[in-house]
């Protein structure tokens, strides 16, 4: 059996933040989803090193004291943290936040969908690409 995906999903907004966990509640089985309200909190959770590291990081990008842009930066320069996928989620489609995030090498940018029937769709597009991505891929000799 497949281990769980680990997702860290990191937003100053509390509403937002439990929008997400009724979200992948639904994954319950195969998700294990852990929250930060702030970038700081991420960056220190992160670097603890008695916390497994997560999958894949989702970041808002406008949050008070450490930005989306911050969190990405910080990660990309630790060596032990990196290679950790991260995408923004943000209510911003502004092109200039978009091209800042990939500068910085996000990996994914996705604009906040305005209903949460759209936002459980975003949510199932983003576990099928992840789970999928994380599956044993079968060698051939």
């Amino acid at each position: 059996m497949t281990p769980k995906l680990s997702v860290l999903m990191v937003d100053d907004d509390p509403t937002e933040l439990l929008l997400a966990q009724e979200a992948f509640e639904t994954h319950a089985q195969t998700v294990n989803l852990d929250t930060c309200s702030s970038g700081t909190e991420a960056i220190a959770h992160l670097q603890n090193p008695a916390n497994t590291l997560p999958d894949v990081i989702i970041t808002d990008l406008n949050m008070p004291g450490l930005t989306g842009l911050d969190v990405i930066r910080i990660l990309k320069t630790d060596p032990r943290l990196h290679l950790i996928p991260v995408i923004v989620l943000s209510n911003s489609n502004d092109p200039r936040d978009v091209e800042q995030a990939y500068s910085l090498h996000a990996n994914s940018y996705l604009v906040k969908a305005p209903d949460f029937g759209k936002f459980m769709e975003q949510i199932e597009t983003f576990l099928a690409f992840w789970q999928e991505v994380r599956k044993p891929h079968k060698t051939f000799t």
